[in-house]
């Protein structure tokens, strides 16, 4: 059944970020698909938490693909390597970090691209952050621009004038304008998960990077974080 309103494709991988842009990209009047990918991460929690905010915020289909990024391995997300702890909050982002997944955003966005050509939409989200955020150089401005010139290139859609548009809500917005923003839209913080090491009982670790900005972010916008973290974990 069609809705009348123009389809977006969004990468939600169930974090405080995907959710956000989710939710914005339904306040713009999207008719959202939410593309969820189970790509052998550690913290495949995150996969829950996205059915969860699906399901919360009323997206019409969300598709979950597996692509076991495992046989690469060479990230401390998809391979037998710890994820770092404790990194001094002036530090992250300094460098480029052992949980970067190569050319994840690269992977994910062409798996949306194409999911969104089949559907018909030319409009594609992502959650990318330029500010606080690890470092990740598939998050920066100049990437998205560069996937955006490649996917006018290289579909048919695109040959034929169509148009894909890749929107990235949050590139410049820091975590505490993330937490804001989303909890104006009306998100339920307490359905997404960010830690990139989390318990068997899905605890966040309270400490790896992921979990440090998020901290941050509610601290910062005044706003307790419902986060479940581990019992001890210290404080960002």
């Amino acid at each position: 059944m069609t809705t009348g309103r123009p389809r977006a494709v969004v990468l939600l991988s169930g974090g405080m970020d995907s959710t956000t842009t989710a939710a914005i990209a339904l306040a713009e009047g999207y008719e959202v698909h939410a593309l969820s990918i189970r790509y052998g991460q550690r913290h495949a929690t995150e996969l829950e938490a996205a059915r969860r905010v699906a399901e919360r915020l009323g997206i019409s289909r969300q598709v979950v693909i597996d692509l076991d990024l495992r046989a690469f391995g060479g990230s401390a997300l998809t391979a037998d390597q710890p994820v770092p702890k404790d990194t001094p909050l002036a530090r992250i982002g300094a460098e480029i970090p052992a949980t970067y997944v190569p050319a994840r955003n690269t992977i994910f966005l062409a798996l949306a691209l194409g999911w969104a050509e089949a559907l018909g939409a030319r409009d594609i989200f992502i959650g990318a952050n330029a500010l606080d955020y690890s470092g990740y150089p598939d998050c920066r401005p100049e990437f998205i621009a560069a996937f955006a010139h490649m996917a006018n290139l290289g579909t048919r859609a695109g040959v034929a004038g169509e148009g894909f548009r890749i929107h990235t809500p949050l590139i410049a917005l820091t975590k505490r304008e993330i937490v804001l923003r989303g909890l104006a839209l009306g998100v339920d913080f307490g359905l997404t998960s960010t830690c990139y090491d989390p318990g068997p009982d899905g605890a966040a670790c309270g400490r790896c990077e992921a979990c440090v900005l998020r901290r941050k972010g509610f601290e910062e916008a005044g706003v307790d974080d419902p986060t479940r973290y581990a019992a001890g974990a210290a404080p960002a």
